[in-house]
This record gives structure tokens, sequence and C-alpha cells, in this order.
């Protein structure tokens, strides 16, 4: 009888021990499903201008990137779901490393072309830009006698100002030798000590050369189509481009937007 009620007792002991653990076991469950559902931000990767775009896009003293359009993309992200990451890439490079998923978009003042336009989706444009030249502040020629007269015009490589005056220069009158540069702090590094005459650039560009530099000054706009910024993504990727054109909406319609435009002198 002892030996029977012992067991018993063992049985009854196992089954309140088990009644026991089976809450924490399901709350342990719960807690595991509702981690394995919590989405994850997913990071995108922001190809930017490798020689740096002040005031849209550009690497600080400090080594951070930071820009116009670095804090604005990087908004829309906290708005619509996913981390930003920022990549320099060479200019002339940066569609093709696009196409080849080498990033995911491209944020950095990218004039928004027809020609860009077959490679590439463009957002909802948010910046107007026009194209000039830039000469020494003591220079007394007029940009038509700086496109006919054997001049030398720096520009960088892979911009729609490249492509303007490379077109240009072909044209019946024109004489001028065009010199291309990686960027445009790079040209602007000859066009004190001569190497050339001149440099070509986005308005915007111009804007922030004159900030540093008193001895330049614009000696005229090129006879060339304004130009809309807008946001490039791949051709396939319709979601992110509606994200951001999405996202994009909200910024422009934050007060957020001013304090950018204000903050990085964007009229």
């Amino acid at each position: 009888m002892k030996r029977l009620a012992f067991a018993v007792a063992m049985v009854l002991g196992l089954a309140l021990v088990g009644c026991q653990k089976a809450p924490e076991k399901a709350a342990d469950n719960a807690t595991a499903n509702a981690t394995a559902k919590a989405p994850e931000e997913k990071t995108l990767v922001n190809g930017i201008d490798g020689g740096g775009f002040p005031p849209y896009a550009f690497v600080d003293k400090e080594g951070k990137t930071v820009g116009f359009d670095v804090e604005a993309i990087e908004w829309i992200g906290k708005k619509m779901g996913f981390k930003v990451k920022h990549q320099p890439v060479e200019w002339s490079a940066i569609i093709p490393a696009l196409e080849a998923k080498k990033i995911d978009m491209i944020c950095s003042g990218m004039s928004a072309t027809a020609e860009r336009a077959q490679r590439v989706n463009f957002s909802d444009p948010y910046y107007q830009v026009t194209q000039v030249l830039v000469v020494k502040g003591d220079s007394k020629a007029t940009l038509e006698q700086m496109l006919t007269t054997n001049k030398k015009i720096g520009v960088q490589r892979g911009t729609v100002t490249a492509k303007y005056l490379e077109e240009l220069s072909k044209k019946p009158g024109m004489k001028f030798k065009l010199v291309q540069y990686d960027s445009s702090d790079l040209s602007m590094q000859d066009l004190p000590v001569g190497r050339i005459d001149g440099s070509g650039m986005d308005n915007t560009i111009a804007k922030e050369v004159l900030k540093k530099d008193k001895n330049v000054k614009v000696v005229g706009t090129f006879d060339a189509p304004a130009e809309n910024y807008g946001y490039a993504v791949r051709k396939d990727d319709a979601e992110l481009l509606k994200k951001i054109n999405d996202g994009l909406k909200l910024l422009m319609a934050d007060p957020y937007w001013q304090e950018l435009k204000k903050k990085y002198d964007v009229d």
C-alpha cells in the first residue's frame, strides 16, 4: 500500500509541475513569435557624387556625409520605413553602379534629363538649375568671348554641363577647348593658376564656389534649358520610387523642408 501511495503521489506531483511549466512555455513562445514578426527596417544604399557636391551631398571635415539631399532622403526613409547608407561613387559611373545594384538610388543633385530617364526612373522634381560659367574675378572677357577666342574651359565629366559644352563646341563659331575633371573642385583649383580660363557648372555649385572664393565670379548663364533635379532609382524598382515620391510630398509639406532649405541656402 505504501508503494502504491508513493507512486500515485509521484504521478500527481509530475502532473502539477507540468501544469505550472505550461504557461511559462506558452509565454516564451508568444514572446518569440512577436519578435519573429517584428519587421526589420531595410537599409538602402544612396549613391552620392564621389567628388562631393555641396550643398546637396558631400563629406565634411569630420568625415560625415551631409547635405540637403542627404538629410532629405534620411527624413523620407524614417517616414517610409527604410534606413539609408551613403556611398560615394565617381559621378560618370554612378548610373552604371545603380544598374549593377551596387547602390539602390541616387539622391545627390542629379538633373533629370531625358537621356538619363532612358536608363533610370526619376522622382518628382524638387529643384531647378541652370548652367553658368565661372571665371577669375579680374577677367574682362564676356561669356561670348570665352566661347569664341580659344579659351580653355573646365567642367566635371559626366555632368549635364559637360554634355552641353561638348555639343556647343561643335557648333559654328565656337572656339574653345574643353578640359574635363573628376570634380568641379579640381577645375576650380586650376582656374586661379591659369591652367584653364573658366569653369562651367550648375548655378547651385557656382553659388557654393562664390561663398568660398571671393576672387571668382559668374560671367554668364549658358543658353541651355533649365534642368530639374530628381532622385533616381532602377527602372524595375517601382515600389521604391513610390515610397520616395510619397515621402517627398510629405517632406515638402512639412516645416522641416523650409528648415533644410535655409540650413543649406537652397532657394
